[in-house]
């Protein structure tokens, strides 16, 4: 994945016209677009094949299970043009490792949510799914913009790999003190796609980390 702005769209947008919009406004000011399932569940993945001619698609799948299946998963994930997939830990290395060798891109570990009851699960565990990202080769992890110090933190953990935050903008995360705290990129979503202008907001963010680097 490129790290040129250091901005991921989050697109969490269910129509596809609105979505392709948007795409097509903000692509020159992000390295990614990340769709989950609020826009694949009414889209279909056509959607993710769709993105990808124009930008790095990270799906946010969050893919959960035993080993067999997540590989299936990250296959298809991959046949259809995504460069990244988000995965959960909790499964267990041999699960993680699965998405890791079925994967034509990068591979990243959820270690910390950035909304408060991230706080309640994710957070005590946060340390322990960082190092296994690190354990199965994956290319890096989601920690929190809500929280820089957890960003700081887990960077000591995981090293070289990339940190993802999501938070910035409508949860309150900065994207200056998220990068500064040693993130590779902020994923804003809301506060992009909601905008009357996604460009000019997508702009201005990516002067905000600019003037932190």
């Amino acid at each position: 994945m490129k790290k040129r702005t250091r901005l991921i769209l989050a697109l969490d947008v269910t129509d596809r016209q609105e979505a392709m919009r948007v795409v097509s406004e903000v692509a020159d000011h992000v390295d990614a677009v990340k769709v989950g399932y609020p826009a694949v569940l009414p889209l279909g993945m056509e959607l993710v094949e769709e993105i990808s001619g124009s930008a790095d698609v990270i799906c946010d799948f969050k893919v959960a299970d035993i080993p067999n299946t997540n590989r299936l998963i990250v296959e298809e994930v991959f046949r259809r043009g995504a460069s990244g997939v988000i995965v959960h830990g909790f499964m267990g290395t041999d699960s993680v490792r699965a998405c890791v060798d079925a994967a034509d891109g990068d591979v990243f570990v959820l270690a910390e949510a950035s909304h408060p009851g991230g706080k309640e699960f994710t957070q005590p565990v946060a340390d322990k799914l960082a190092r296994l990202a690190v354990e199965a080769g994956a290319s890096g992890i989601i920690a929190p913009a809500t929280r820089p110090e957890r960003v700081k933190e887990l960077r000591e953990i995981v090293g070289p790999l990339l940190i993802l935050c999501p938070g910035v903008g409508t949860q309150g995360g900065s994207a200056s003190d998220t990068i500064l705290a040693g993130a590779d990129y902020v994923i804003v979503g809301r506060s992009i796609y909601q905008a009357k202008d996604p460009k000019a907001e997508a702009s201005r963010i990516v002067g905000e980390i600019g003037s932190v680097l």
